[in-house]
C-alpha cells in the first residue's frame, strides 16, 4: 500500500535520519490525555502533534469543531520538527488512525508527498514488542516549503451547490446512526447532507484496527469511478480522512475534505437536513 508503512519496516529503519515519525495521539472530549500519553512513553524519534492545537484551529460561529489550522503555524511547526521535502514522515496514533490520517491529509494540502501512516497505530507498536521511550527528540530545524493543493478542500459553499448540481459525490464517514439521525451525541443537530452516501470510516480496517486489503477497499468503493468528483465529510473533518486515505489508495484522483463537516453544516440555518437512510 503506498500510503501505509508497517510497524516491522519502521523499526527495521529506525536509524534513518530521512525519516520523521509524528504521534498523533489524541481522545475527542479529553484534550490533554493524548499529549500526557506520549510525555509518559512513545516511539523513539516521535514528535507530537495536537488535534486541536496544531491540526486545526480554534472554533467559531462557522468551520465546525476542527477548522483549518493556522498554516503559518503548522509549517514552522513541520521544520522545527526537521521536515522538508526530502522527509519521509510516518504518523500514528491509538484510535484506529483516525489522528494520524488527518495529519496525512493536512500533509499533502501542504503538498508534502513522502507522508504515510503506520499500520495498526501505536497498539501494533506495542503488540509487536518494540521499544518506547519518554525522552523528547532534538533535531535540526529544516526550512518546510508548502506547496498548497487547493484542490483537495472543500467549503460549505461548494457542498451546497453539489447538492443542486450533483456534480460530486458525497460521503458521510459517521457510523449509520448518527447519519441517520438517530442517535446524536455531540452536535447540537441530527442528520446528514442530503444525497449523501454513507461509509462508516472503520470499515477501512480490519478488527485489529490495520488497513484492509486493497482489494477489500475495491469493494467497499465499486459502486464508485476512479473519475468521479467525491468530497468526503464527518462529524468535524477528522474521520473523513481514513476514507480519503483508502480512496487514494485505490487511485481517485479527484476526492477533497469538506473539513468544516457537518458541525459547520448546521450553523447555517437555511442548510437542508436528511434523515433516515437514502435509498
Amino acid at each position: 500500500m503506498k500510503n501505509i508503512v508497517n510497524v516491522d519496516w519502521l523499526y527495521e529503519n529506525m536509524g534513518d535520519p530521512s525519516i520523521r515519525i509524528i504521534d498523533c495521539r489524541f481522545e475527542l472530549g479529553n484534550p490533554g490525555h493524548g499529549f500526557n500519553q506520549y510525555i509518559k512513553e512513545h516511539i523513539s524519534g516521535a514528535f507530537y502533534f495536537d488535534l486541536e492545537k496544531d491540526l486545526a484551529s480554534r472554533a467559531k460561529e462557522h468551520g465546525g469543531r476542527h477548522p483549518m489550522p493556522e498554516l503559518d503555524r503548522i509549517i514552522d511547526k513541520l521544520g522545527a520538527a526537521g521536515i522538508d521535502a526530502n522527509t519521509k514522515v510516518v504518523a500514528y496514533d491509538d484510535q484506529g488512525s483516525m489522528m494520524a490520517a488527518r495529519f496525512w491529509w493536512l500533509l499533502k494540502y501542504l503538498g508534502h508527498e513522502k507522508v504515510y501512516i503506520l499500520d495498526g497505530g501505536f497498539k501494533n507498536w506495542l503488540s509487536k514488542g518494540y521499544p518506547v521511550t519518554d525522552e523528547i527528540p532534538s533535531v535540526s530545524r529544516k526550512e518546510f516549503k508548502a506547496n498548497i493543493q487547493h484542490g483537495l478542500l472543500s467549503d460549505v459553499y461548494e457542498v451546497k451547490e453539489i447538492i443542486e448540481t450533483k456534480k460530486a459525490i458525497l460521503i458521510d464517514s459517521r457510523i449509520e446512526d448518527r447519519y441517520a439521525g438517530k442517535n446524536e451525541t455531540i452536535d447540537k443537530k441530527a442528520g446528514h447532507i442530503p444525497g449523501a452516501h454513507n461509509y462508516f470510516w472503520k470499515n477501512c480496517l480490519n478488527a485489529q484496527e490495520e488497513w484492509k486489503a486493497v482489494d477489500d477497499l475495491k469493494d467497499r468503493f465499486k459502486k464508485f469511478k476512479k473519475d468521479d468528483e467525491i468530497i468526503v465529510y464527518c462529524g468535524s473533518g477528522v474521520s473523513a480522512c481514513p476514507n480519503i486515505v483508502a480512496l487514494d489508495e485505490l487511485g481517485f484522483e479527484h476526492v477533497k475534505l469538506y473539513v468544516g463537516s457537518w458541525s459547520d453544516w448546521i450553523t447555517y440555518e437555511d442548510n437542508p437536513i436528511a434523515v433516515g437512510l437514502e435509498k
